[in-house]
C-alpha cells in the first residue's frame, strides 16, 4: 500500500532510524520533496506527516518537516545549459 504523502516511505523510514541526525534528515527531506508527484500539495502533505508523527516531537525529522513547512517551494531541477555558469 503506497502512501500518497510519502510514496517511497522515506519519511516513515527516517523515524525508524536510530541515531539519525539533522543533516541526514535534510537529505531525506530533499529526496522526499523531489519524489512527490506533480501537482501534489507538499505543504498539506507535510502537515499530515507532522500530525502522523506527532508522538516523535523531539526527532530531527520533525524539526526538518517544520522548517520545510515554512520554507518549501516547488522543487525544480536545473540542468543543462541553464545550470552552468555564464561568462
Amino acid at each position: 500500500m503506497s502512501d500518497p504523502d510519502d510514496p517511497k516511505g522515506l519519511i516513515r523510514e527516517s523515524y525508524r532510524m536510530e541515531g539519525i541526525g539533522p543533516a541526514e534528515c535534510r537529505s531525506i527531506f530533499l529526496d522526499w520533496a523531489l519524489s512527490l508527484p506533480d501537482g501534489h500539495d507538499s505543504a498539506a502533505a507535510i502537515t499530515r506527516l507532522l500530525e502522523r508523527h506527532r508522538a516523535a516531537a523531539d526527532h530531527p525529522m520533525t524539526q526538518v518537516l517544520r522548517e520545510g513547512k515554512t520554507t518549501l517551494t516547488t522543487p525544480r531541477r536545473r540542468g543543462g545549459w541553464r545550470g552552468r555558469a555564464r561568462n
